[in-house]
């Protein structure tokens, strides 16, 4: 039975480009997940756009010589066509700069506010003495006050997992300049978020066994700590808060990880409005039966497992103050919290300004796409933080990508054009023969049980297990010794072929270009798994953006197919470019290594 499948990724920050620790995290797990359950027969919907508000645009626009909106514009462009380029299958990326993602954002704030779960506060907002803008708390270091860590940050301590605010920080120093902040009280808008802390815990507790414990203890970890948190900040570039004596103060604006959230629904109404169907976006959010999975990266656990859930609780009235549903109805929560740990790079965390980075355009412009899909798919941060080399790169793009699925490949079509010119029947089977074709059609079931759950890693090993036989077999019946028995050969390429057939449909999530490949050069035509495209769109205010969208309703399913007899063969071009083991040493020098 067909089901609606909410793919909600993280919104990447558009302050520069995004390197492949980012996409390691939110962009290639998504899509993977995406395009199997596509394969699957579900109705898929992938939303996601770049998080554009903050003060953190602003500090970089400074140093850019920009206007934040320039600059947000700038990188929202380059990060586009680096996804787009990844071949990462949104059915729609936009942006939180739209009019439509502010009147979305202002409603979630109504139907808050109207139930009572935000509440205004005098606090202590840390300002730059230097520029008087208001420092984001993430901009702010110091010592955590609870564990004694020395690099927390202003809101949250990566080391011991707490919530803080900048001025409970011990020897606090902005990270944009280094100097110290000053505190000044400044009313501010907060979530109330201890009046969710009994829901939060049973429904936390329900995900025992479906979640990533890794997720689910931090989660549930967090509850003891909860207190009220600001949703409002002194600065000028943001969603403008929607009440009366508010909303007309210049500098006052909604803080940018509250709208950034609220992003996988205004995206979603979005994607509806441009499909034709302004209420189309209500079969993934309403539906009880619908699915909803957040892909991020560890850092941003506590805003869809704890923060985002409250925010829904509340505008759906499910709080400890309970409430009426806002305008837009009751909204379902999330069923997964897929979140990624950390990728270093040759040891070392990712940092542009020391140069230990590669962007995601860059490593595209030097190697293929789905070189890089593999290696997040098989070596990525899945369940534990994980180191990329450029040595263990080559091996695996060498040893597995070229010398095993490349070769099954070009072997097996090599050989059947060579002799036949098509794909050949099959004569009488052996018993090597049927299990080499059972061992294939087995792998069905077991790769798309690893896929539903998330374990990307264990679903591209056991379909490389198949290839890997595959190879094996080949290797024992030795098709090109025989001379005098036509019909065994054809019956060797026939199952070899049909095995390839079977392990490009079990490798299309993670390798959808080179299984695109395949597909055609076994005869088939019109699409198999679709590529997302650029367009450009225009905002209710005039303004032209790009987006990433696309139709995915290609031949791609999940299933063994039989493969076509007699459908013509041409010698095959390699799948993949076998890398020059040079490249560890040049690309080492560019890191300064």
């Amino acid at each position: 039975m067909s089901q609606h499948i909410l793919t909600a990724v993280a919104w990447p920050y558009a302050n520069g480009p995004r390197h492949i620790g980012h996409v390691s995290g939110f962009g290639v797990p998504s899509d993977v997940f995406s395009r199997y359950q596509r394969m699957a027969g579900n109705k898929v919907l992938m939303v996601s756009g770049t998080d554009e508000h903050g003060t953190p645009i602003q500090v970089q626009a400074d140093k850019e010589g920009l206007t934040a909106r320039e600059l947000a514009d700038r990188y929202n462009r380059v990060i586009v066509e680096d996804l787009q380029a990844l071949g990462l299958s949104y059915d729609l990326f936009t942006r939180t700069t739209t009019e439509n993602h502010y009147a979305v954002t202002q409603e979630i704030f109504k139907g808050l506010h109207a139930n009572g779960y935000i509440f205004p506060q005098t606090t202590m907002g840390a300002i730059s003495p230097s520029t008087g803008r208001t420092l984001p708390d993430r901009y702010i270091e110091g010592t955590c006050p609870i564990c004694g860590y020395e690099s927390a940050r202003g809101d949250q301590c990566d080391n011991c997992g707490n919530q803080l605010d900048p001025i409970q920080l011990i020897d606090p120093v902005s990270k944009v300049n280094g100097e110290t902040p000053i505190f000044v009280e400044t009313e501010h808008f907060m979530l109330d978020l201890p009046a969710f802390a009994e829901v939060l815990a049973s429904w936390l507790s329900s995900k025992e066994g479906d979640w990533r414990p890794n997720v689910l203890k931090f989660a549930l970890n967090m509850l003891g700590d909860m207190h009220p948190r600001a949703i409002s900040r002194d600065l000028d570039w943001g969603v403008p808060i929607p009440l009366e004596g508010w909303s007309d103060q210049a500098n006052k604006r909604l803080y940018v990880w509250f709208d950034a959230v609220i992003g996988y629904l205004s995206a979603s109404i979005e994607w509806a409005r441009r499909s034709g169907d302004p209420e189309a976006w209500r079969q993934w959010w309403q539906d009880p039966e619908a699915l909803g999975y957040y892909f991020m990266g560890k850092d941003n656990i506590v805003f869809h497992a704890e923060i985002w859930p409250a925010m829904l609780l509340g505008y759906n009235g499910q709080g400890a103050r309970d409430g009426e549903p806002g305008s837009l109805g009751a909204l379902n929560l999330p069923s997964e919290v897929v979140s990624s740990e950390f990728l270093t790079m040759e040891g070392r965390k990712f940092s542009s300004s020391r140069s230990v980075v590669i962007y995601v355009r860059d490593f595209l412009e030097r190697y293929d796409a789905d070189a890089l899909r593999y290696y997040i798919a098989v070596a990525g941060p899945e369940n534990q933080d994980t180191d990329f080399t450029w040595s263990e790169f080559l091996n695996r793009n060498n040893g597995e990508l070229v010398a095993a699925w490349g070769n099954l490949v070009n072997r097996s079509i090599s050989m059947a054009a060579k002799n036949f010119g098509v794909i050949p029947e099959a004569g009488e089977l052996s018993d090597a023969d049927r299990a080499m074709l059972e061992r294939s059609r087995a792998a069905f079931p077991k790769v798309a049980a690893e896929f539903q759950h998330c374990r990307f890693k264990n679903a591209t090993n056991e379909a490389f297990e198949v290839i890997r036989e595959a190879n094996r077999y080949l290797a024992e019946q030795e098709p090109w010794k025989i001379k005098d028995d036509p019909a065994r050969v054809k019956t060797i390429l026939h199952v070899a072929l049909q095995v390839v057939d079977d392990a490009k449909t079990l490798l299309t999530p993670v390798l959808p270009n080179s299984s695109n490949k395949i597909y055609a050069m076994l005869g088939g035509t019109g699409v198999w798994s679709g590529m997302p495209e650029i367009q450009e769109v225009t905002d209710d205010d005039g303004r032209t953006y790009p987006i990433i969208t696309g139709s995915y309703d290609g031949a791609a399913r999940w299933e063994s197919s039989p493969i076509r007899v007699g459908s013509p063969l041409a010698p095959p071009t390699p799948l993949f470019v076998k890398l020059d083991p040079k490249i560890v040493e040049e690309e080492l020098a560019r890191l300064g290594e």
